[in-house]
């Protein structure tokens, strides 16, 4: 009979029925007034909650048996692994080995937060699964249930099921460096259905009265001093770094966006731009190329204080020095200026818009305005990212222009 999980905490109280009997800790057995059988009432260790499963028995004595012969099998001591054998001692050991490579520079930020994510997480991580197991004994099969039973509790996507595929994999390589284990079981990698990415689409690829990116930029403007969020109000700031993302190619992130100062900032000649100095993005650190654009707004900015700021100064709203927060008010800010606009629901792919949508605008129309004569290479290096992404979530979304489609049918001179 299959064990269920009691919905109630308590058990249903009857003056004219016995009192639940412990047998020993984390087991007893009680009745309920709705039935003449016996339940057993078992701890489970692993799980950290109570399991109910009826007897089947009616009689006291019978129905103790029942109850102590469960209680054996699920409750019994597991054969004691020693510390430095186990998955926990091994995801210490890499955590700690991962950090060190964060400080020297080999590994992002970024990198380093989503495998201790992973490993970590209180309702699904690895640690929280495997933590005690002998890692010797761990094997493919035992990674393919876990993943299994995580994916249906949890309903974690593909991408967060190979970020867990990751650190599981690094873990079990330090015991191959240890020498405990020959190689790494096999991970099977989830599949994943690339999705496009949610930008305000202009013109030429709609027609201009369907220019959302217009549409905002305006919209943003009209509603100065109209719009807030808690103590954040739309003004030409908001203005200014919503244009700055789009010229910019930065992700709306701490350690991008939120994270440049005026000494991460170069003007330079031929041709006129911004060099961004990105020092710990997601793929870590990068010099990144701005358009001539983001030059104008940049001195609109300076300007903005009146050259009252030094180089540690943020260049966007520099009076909040916890980045995640002003990061929490902008995000909060934009998505009610989109409710206002009703810009929030991207039509063509039913997905919501929000600040990453600035920059994937950006990189459509480095791909669409140049009618395909953009490098992409350069395109995905300035940007941070990879070819592999570029063609993935933009390009191959991106209907054909009526240039692409004259050099598809050129003969060459």
């Amino acid at each position: 009979m299959k064990l269920s999980i009691p919905k109630d905490k308590g058990f249903v109280k009857d003056s004219n029925l016995p009192k639940a009997i412990q047998l020993y800790k984390g087991l007893s057995i009680y009745r309920v007034s709705r039935s003449k059988l016996w339940y057993v009432r078992i701890w489970d260790r692993k799980r950290k909650r109570y399991l109910v499963k009826s007897t089947g028995f009616e009689d006291l004595i019978r129905a103790k048996e029942s109850a102590q012969q469960l209680g054996i099998s699920l409750l019994r001591e597991e054969p004691k692994v020693d510390k430095d054998r186990t998955f926990d001692y091994f995801a210490l050991l890499y955590l700690k080995k991962l950090r060190n490579a964060v400080n020297r520079g080999d590994k992002s930020e970024g990198y380093a937060h989503s495998m201790r994510y992973s490993i970590e997480n209180s309702r699904w991580g690895l640690v929280s699964y495997f933590g005690g197991k002998d890692i010797t004994k761990i094997k493919t099969l035992h990674y393919e249930q876990y993943i299994d039973l995580i994916g249906k509790k949890n309903g974690l996507k593909p991408s967060t099921k190979n970020t867990v595929m990751a650190g599981f994999r690094n873990v079990m390589k330090e015991a191959v460096e240890e020498g405990l284990i020959d190689f790494v079981p096999s991970t099977p990698r989830t599949k994943m259905k690339d999705s496009p990415r949610p930008f305000f689409r202009f013109a030429p690829l709609v027609n201009k009265e369907d220019d959302n990116y217009k549409k905002l930029l305006e919209g943003i403007k009209s509603n100065y001093g109209k719009i807030r969020n808690r103590a954040l109000i739309l003004d030409d700031e908001m203005y200014d770094l919503c244009l700055f993302c789009v010229h910019s190619f930065v992700r709306p992130t701490m350690t991008e966006l939120y994270g440049i100062k005026h000494s991460d900032v170069t003007i330079a000649d031929n041709p006129k731009r911004l060099l961004l100095t990105i020092r710990d993005g997601k793929t870590g650190y990068r010099v990144s190329n701005t358009l001539e654009a983001a030059v104008s707004i940049y001195n609109r900015i300076k300007e903005r204080h009146k050259n009252n700021f030094d180089g540690e100064d943020y260049i966007f709203y520099r009076g909040y020095k916890n980045r995640q927060t002003i990061s929490a008010m902008v995000q909060r800010l934009f998505k009610s200026v989109l409710d206002e606009l009703d810009l929030r629901v991207d039509k063509f792919t039913n997905q919501n818009h929000s600040m990453y949508s600035l920059r994937h605008t950006a990189i459509c129309m480095r791909i669409v305005l140049s009618e395909g004569q953009v490098n992409i290479y350069n395109l995905a290096r300035n940007a941070g990212t990879s070819v592999g992404q570029i063609e993935r979530f933009y390009a191959k979304h991106l209907p054909l222009s009526a240039e692409l489609a004259r050099n598809l049918q050129s003969f060459g001179q």
